[in-house]
């Protein structure tokens, strides 16, 4: 029997919150977080899960980093919103739902906004919500620890790029599983 922590393929959702880049600049660990933040998006592509991508105001912050932008699967439509919470746009909350999953992986920044709010309202909406918390980031580090701090006592599940592409895998016969294995080494 699967715990109702753990996440499950047919159930889940990869979310990329607002990687834009006019942060790229003003987050010191935005490369890093960025690295990672492909991996991510490569193993959810393998494992057939869909991905969801917002950025706030990019008339003014610009688009998607273009790393990210290049290994988005070709049916991804990027929410553009004015809202912290992606979950406040109508655009998103209906990519959301028309999904039909009950798991949102989450990645992003920043952690004590846009990611924190995000966040807040998807468990709100009963949503289980994975934090990558390598694939989140803030600014200020004490903002981001902060926040992660908040999301998790709100009921929000800790985890990691590595963690959840083998949960999502659950066994090595997995016919992915040697791609997945190649992104994380």
């Amino acid at each position: 029997m699967q715990h109702a922590n753990t996440l499950e393929l047919k159930l889940s959702a990869l979310l990329i919150i607002d990687m834009q880049d006019a942060f790229r600049a003003k987050i010191k660990d935005f490369e890093e977080t960025l690295g990672r933040i492909v991996i991510a998006t490569r193993g959810a592509t393998l494992l057939n899960l869909p991905v969801l991508v917002t950025e706030q105001y990019p008339k003014g912050l610009g688009h998607t980093a273009p790393e990210i932008v290049s290994v988005l699967p070709p049916s991804t439509q990027i929410v553009e919103k004015t809202t912290f919470s992606s979950c406040g746009d109508g655009g998103f909350k209906a990519q959301l739902e028309s999904l039909k999953i009950k798991q949102v992986l989450v990645t992003g920044i920043e952690a004590h906004i846009c990611v924190n709010q995000t966040v807040h309202d998807l468990l709100a909406s009963d949503y289980k919500v994975h934090l990558l918390r390598d694939c989140i980031t803030s600014r200020n580090p004490a903002d981001k620890e902060t926040a992660f701090r908040k999301m998790e006592l709100s009921g929000a599940i800790p985890s990691s790029t590595e963690m959840a592409l083998f949960e999502l895998l659950r066994d090595a016969k997995h016919e992915q599983f040697k791609a997945i294995q190649g992104l994380i080494k």
